[in-house]
């Protein structure tokens, strides 16, 4: 809830991208925090790029479960 008035600039057509390249642990407690409320705001917009650390697999597993999810995860286009 603290970052999302950052994201406010946001227009209704951007997409908006979660870059998990440099993540090295991720919890579910946290991530449903931060990823829940983004979902809801941004619907199908919202990507997670380099989900492929087993941490964040494990993490983004649980909580897709728990709130009935489905988050878009694509590999970084560019580095």
């Amino acid at each position: 809830m603290a970052f999302l008035p950052s994201l406010k600039a946001v227009a209704e057509d951007e997409e908006v991208s979660i870059n998990f390249a440099d993540v090295i642990t991720f919890s579910p407690s946290w991530g449903d925090e931060f990823l829940r409320p983004m979902a809801e705001q941004y619907g199908e917009r919202l990507t997670l790029l380099n989900t492929d650390n087993l941490s964040v697999v494990a993490s983004l597993d649980i909580i897709e479960r728990s709130d009935n999810l489905k988050f878009k995860r694509e590999r970084e286009k560019s580095r």
